[in-house]
């Protein structure tokens, strides 16, 4: 084992050439042979560069448009040689392979290839493979060589060798390794999933998931937990690509609020209206439509104002100034929106403990993505909840049938219960929801506390009748026993969505025709868990 390894040659053959030529030419510099292949080796020449054609070092010219270049003993035998075995060594001779002391290499862009939506055979074209095996050659034998695959490690790089005149220390080396073998990993994840998914294959073998390194956050959940946040490259719109204004690095709770929030308000499609929710706990605490950002807020924000303080807070449209100056009245942790005015900036900006968010659009809601949930030995994989029903998927099963306005409400109310821990129970009027109760473990629980909540909030609000009153409510699942649907009703609810399916459904069917109340069936559930 030796600590310092000095660097005499290196091969470069990237995909994305950004630095190239600047690492090159301080590798030139220090006296270090450079050898490169195809793209790479003629960037180098045009920058003036000495540099010799990895075919020149095999013997074979690049072949099959490509495909076969570097797949080569000579190649391989240069990375993985251990110069401290004599075998080794004399191996190297008797059939002249010289030793490669830095590897430099980015892949083809297989993820940006899929991203643009590219047919299955310009895919398969732009899955690397002597890419990833110099690679993992290289990593192998970090003893001796360094190896580099992400342009953003050149600074390092270079920082390292001016450090140890012109070496590389093997801590240096063995992270160098680490992050190739995780590139690898990635890459290989990237194609596995994409192919999966090109040959609608739902549960394959073997799957593999994959991250890349966005920040190290203060704590997790709580302060003695260590967290950190990894992107996975999909490129949703959403709080992993959103750019941030102000404000102070997002925490653990932070990133799953905001995106809980950006996923509720993209359920409400910015051309019909304006929407906003707010979120506290990964739970709406209230979610509105309106003619404008401003009403839509304050609805949302009437829902439960005690909660929204410290909250987060999603619109389906840019942040305007008006909004802006009314989410400034209370302390509010997160606003992410699809754009916000420079008005709005300002305004924000007087507040430097509000992070301000703004992606390149809305998430789109019936995109099929997988959701992935650890436990103890192994991973829950399914399909995100893109399910959604329309006014002619429902079954009105009572007497009486909703009308245009009720049936609205009850849309709303039923977008909304989707992203309400289960049980939950979301009672909505005019747009807006005006009580939510969520993650009990009764229904009955749910339908009481957020009854509650509203009339306190119709208390606070100087209101002589409850918030509830003439509401629609929707339930996340069927109700098991008439109880829950006694306590809407008693509550003001003159309407109710629901699933259906319970052993029960008549006797529940029969105390809303018993109330005068109208029920519409979906056949279809939302647990959120």
């Amino acid at each position: 084992m030796i600590d310092l390894a000095p660097l005499r040659r290196a091969l470069l053959s990237v995909s994305d050439k950004s630095g190239l030529i600047d690492l090159a030419q301080a590798l030139h510099a220090r006296g270090v042979e450079l050898l490169s292949t195809g793209g790479s080796a003629q960037a180098l020449r045009d920058a003036g560069l000495p540099v010799k054609d990895v075919a020149e070092v095999t013997g074979f010219p690049e072949m099959m448009d490509g495909r076969v270049k570097t797949l080569h003993p000579v190649v391989h035998g240069g990375l993985l040689a251990r110069r401290d075995y004599e075998s080794h060594t004399a191996a190297m001779d008797a059939h002249g392979i010289g030793a490669i002391d830095l590897l430099v290499v980015n892949l083809y862009p297989f993820e940006e290839t899929v991203a643009k939506g590219s047919d299955y055979d310009t895919c398969i074209e732009n899955i690397d493979i002597g890419g990833p095996a110099m690679l993992r050659s290289a990593a192998k034998n970090h003893d001796f060589v360094t190896v580099s695959t992400d342009v953003e490690d050149y600074d390092a790089l270079r920082a390292e060798l001016d450090a140890h005149d012109g070496q590389t220390t093997r801590a240096f080396r063995q992270r160098m390794a680490q992050t190739a073998y995780g590139r690898t990993a990635a890459y290989d994840a990237a194609v596995s999933t994409w192919m999966a998914g090109a040959i609608a294959l739902k549960t394959p073998r073997r799957q593999s998931f994959a991250g890349t390194y966005a920040q190290t956050m203060r704590y997790g959940e709580n302060s003695h937990q260590e967290a950190a946040f990894y992107t996975d490259g999909t490129h949703r719109p959403g709080v992993a690509t959103a750019v941030q204004h102000q404000g102070k690095a997002l925490s653990y709770n932070n990133i799953n609020d905001t995106d809980a929030a950006f996923e509720l308000v993209a359920e409400f499609d910015p051309k019909d209206s304006a929407a906003v929710a707010i979120i506290k706990h990964a739970n709406p605490c209230g979610a509105a439509r309106g003619a404008t950002l401003r009403a839509a807020y304050q609805n949302a924000f009437d829902c439960d104002r005690t909660s929204a303080f410290g909250g987060i807070v999603a619109l389906n449209q840019p942040l305007d100034e008006e909004t802006a100056q009314a989410i400034t009245e209370i302390f509010t942790e997160v606003v992410i929106a699809p754009g916000a005015s420079e008005a709005a900036r300002a305004v924000f900006a007087a507040k430097k403990n509000l992070r301000l968010l703004t992606t390149d659009g809305l998430p789109d809601v019936t995109s099929s993505i997988r959701t992935m949930r650890q436990v103890a030995g192994g991973m829950l994989v399914q399909d995100k909840d893109t399910g959604f029903v329309g006014m002619d998927d429902l079954k009105v099963v009572t007497k009486v049938a909703p009308t245009s306005a009720q049936m609205a409400d009850l849309l709303f109310a039923w977008k909304v219960a989707k992203h309400v821990k289960s049980n939950a129970i979301v009672y909505a009027k005019d747009g807006a929801t005006v009580g939510v109760g969520a993650g009990q473990m009764s229904r009955l629980d749910s339908a009481l506390i957020a009854a509650k909540k509203a009339e306190r909030m119709a208390d606070a609000m100087g209101l002589t009748a409850p918030l509830t009153q003439g509401s629609a409510v929707a339930s996340d699942a069927f109700f098991p026993f008439a109880d829950g649907l006694h306590e809407v009703v008693a509550a003001g609810a003159t309407s109710v969505i629901q699933p259906g399916g319970s052993m029960r459904d008549d006797e529940v069917i029969a105390a809303a025709d018993a109330a005068g109340i109208a029920m519409v069936f979906t056949g279809m559930r939302h647990f959120r868990h």
